[in-house]
């Protein structure tokens, strides 16, 4: 029985989240567009009003008849004028000043100073246009706040719309990531089941939601059904063709027997006959393991379930099987700690079968005089049951064909057997829930057999 591979989906690999990531990451990258965008129209349409503002105030100033009236203005319009918002200075031909504030020109643009000791103008930005008027200089600025409080005002905007959005999207995201990642989850469980022989195996029915993942679980269930429809209508044919043929060579058989026993044949016709007896008694075999295997895959053993100590039971096959490793200069040995219990629940004949089969296996396809170790071990409450030889084992991409039904290796063709043998110990396995595992011996061949612990299991 193949391992079951884990399946577990990374939520942050999932398509969903990355759907949802990417979307949030074109939403915020339009909205911060758009924001720049609007503002940068906004603050130059801002600028452009200010200008035109202050040169029609200097227009209104030019119309003043004389530098004094000029200075009369300023001082008249500079005491009522706060100076954080507007300044109006007029550098008088004489040199005198006049205004609520003082701008100097430097090569390095305006340079505003205050004129009043309580008012600090040096780190306030303006709009500013100054000309020569009269004899002297006249310059009106504008403070430049409202720009500048523009830019707070889009900066709130980002944090308090699109950075929610986008938080709110992602946990969005993240939730459906999660609830799709179940039905996905469950989805390939499914398909796991069905690749290790449950194809029985449906996908529940998480939500009552139609939508694509629905779309995929329904025709992976009708899958399900047709490939468990095929296998049994083959298991069928496979058991109805064992059944109706099993008698008639058995028939045979006891024909051949007969024919032997009659006087006066010759020696070349009872050798042949002999050889037609042990052919017909192979395939009689043959059937005898396809019906065997029909009927353990229908579960009826399962009601002969009872404890079985499986160290009382190898060392009783290793005692049975002692002869005929004698006769091959084999050497069978039982490792089993006197010192644990290893017990499970199942079917005695049946894991008395599994033993036989694998012993022989390992007497018929290993070189004479090689050792064959049945091993015993626990892991944890689980109990692992192993054979192990050093023969020419079995390479890693057939592993999983010698499983199948009549299939030989091709160096195992030229021996005796059927291609059933570990066939039947995979389906064994099965009933049993236990895990079987075909592994390097380094060299030769090791089967394990890992038990699921039964009730009253002491580790």
């Amino acid at each position: 029985m193949a391992e079951r591979a884990p399946r577990r989906i990374n939520l942050l690999q999932s398509t969903p989240l990355r759907l949802t990531v990417g979307l949030i990451s074109m939403f915020a990258l339009v909205s911060l567009i758009s924001l720049g965008a609007a503002y940068l129209v906004i603050r130059d349409s801002m600028q452009q009003s200010m200008r035109s503002d202050l040169t029609q105030e200097f227009a209104g100033f030019q119309a003043a008849p004389t530098a004094g009236a000029v200075a009369a203005l300023v001082k008249a319009e500079a005491a009522v004028t706060r100076s954080d918002r507007r300044i109006l200075s007029y550098t008088a031909p004489d040199g005198r000043h006049y205004g609520n504030g003082y701008i100097a020109l430097t090569e390095d643009g305006f340079r505003v100073l205050s004129i009043s000791k309580d008012d600090d103008l040096s780190q306030l930005t303006y709009l500013a246009v100054s000309r020569p008027l009269y004899g002297g200089r006249l310059t009106i600025a504008i403070s430049r706040a409202q720009i500048d409080n523009l830019s707070d005002f889009f900066i709130k905007i980002l944090l308090l719309s699109v950075l929610p959005t986008t938080a709110i999207g992602l946990t969005a995201g993240l939730v459906l990531a999660r609830r799709t990642a179940r039905r996905i989850r469950a989805i390939g469980d499914t398909l796991d089941k069905m690749a290790g022989g449950d194809l029985g195996a449906r996908v529940p029915k998480l939500s009552g939601r139609r939508d694509d993942l629905s779309f995929i679980a329904t025709h992976v269930d009708r899958m399900g059904q047709a490939q468990q429809s095929s296998v049994a209508a083959l298991k069928q044919v496979s058991a109805d063709i064992a059944h109706d043929l099993k008698t008639p060579i058995q028939r045979v058989a006891v024909m051949l027997n007969q024919a032997r026993e009659m006087p006066d044949l010759p020696p070349q016709l009872e050798d042949l006959m002999h050889r037609a007896g042990q052919e017909t008694e192979g395939i009689v075999a043959t059937f005898q393991s396809l019906l065997q295997i029909a009927q353990i895959e229908g579960g009826s053993p399962k009601s002969r379930f009872a404890p079985v100590d499986l160290a009382v039971l190898a060392a009783t096959f290793a005692e049975v099987y002692e002869p005929s490793a004698e006769e091959t200069g084999h050497s069978l040995t039982v490792h089993a700690p006197a010192d644990q219990q290893f017990m499970v629940t199942g079917d005695k004949v049946l894991l008395g079968q599994v033993l036989a089969n694998l012993i022989e296996n390992a007497l018929r396809h290993t070189p004479d005089g090689t050792p064959i170790h049945i091993r015993l071990a626990r892991d944890g409450v689980a109990v692992v049951l192993s054979v192990a030889d050093k023969g020419p084992g079995i390479p890693e991409p057939e592993r999983d064909n010698v499983l199948r039904r009549l299939y030989r290796l091709e160096q195992s063709r030229t021996t005796a057997g059927s291609g059933l043998g570990l066939s039947l110990v995979s389906v064994i396995a099965d009933l049993h829930e236990a895990r079987l595992t075909l592994e390097s011996n380094e060299p030769g061949l090791r089967v394990s057999l890992r038990f699921p612990p039964s009730e009253g299991a002491i580790p």
